[in-house]
């Protein structure tokens, strides 16, 4: 179906090439049961303006103009993800990454993957981030949920993607001491998003 619009496929391959892909038995699951996971796009139109297409979107959300719930620094938000996963809290978890109306009025207004040359769908962009997010949280809070994660850093990216507003960070990597001397690198999050200095995460994609 995506043959017929070469910008759209653009743009769903920038966003996910880096991320890892969903399977069908967990797409079902994460879209039913998790609270930061959108409906599927009901309607695709590459001929529809972007900023129609935008309204459309943002139609029945309340505008919001900063990141509720957002934290004071990377490592604030962090330290409360990992408290988070260590007592399995899916509902904190939900708080700390931005939702539906965030991304509408925050985020994708200024993120490439909308603009020229991808001009990526708000709709069908919010899906594959929400469903990528859930996947990853699910993941997370089964292979690493409710297990003291000993946590010795945070290292990401040194230099982050200026968006309009926006300042995203990643990829991100917690350093984790399994044992004595057996010390790892995991990305168990995507993206952060700083605006006005504030923090929330982007996605749950992970590598785990």
């Amino acid at each position: 179906m995506f043959s017929r619009y070469p910008r759209v496929m653009a743009g769903l391959l920038a966003l996910v090439a880096c991320s890892p892909e969903p399977t069908p038995a967990a797409v079902e699951r994460q879209v039913s049961t998790s609270s930061i996971a959108a409906h599927p796009p009901t309607h695709i139109d590459s001929f529809v303006p972007r900023d129609e297409a935008l309204r459309r979107f943002r139609k029945g959300l309340a505008p919001v103009d900063g990141l509720t719930h957002g934290l004071q620094s990377r490592d604030v938000l962090v330290h409360a993800f990992v408290r988070a996963l260590e007592s399995r809290d899916s509902a904190a978890l939900g708080r700390l990454v931005l939702s539906r109306a965030e991304f509408a009025y925050l985020y994708y207004p200024s993120a490439p993957q909308g603009l020229p040359p991808y001009d990526l769908n708000a709709d069908l962009m919010w899906f594959t981030l929400s469903v990528q997010s859930a996947q990853g949280m699910h993941r997370a809070l089964d292979e690493r949920g409710g297990q003291a994660l000993h946590i010795a850093g945070l290292r990401c990216a040194e230099k982050p993607d200026s968006q309009g507003e926006n300042v995203v960070w990643g990829p991100c990597a917690l350093r984790r001491v399994r044992a004595p001397a057996d010390t790892i690198d995991e990305r168990l999050f995507g993206p952060i998003v700083e605006r006005r200095g504030r923090y929330k995460f982007l996605t749950y994609a992970n590598k785990l």
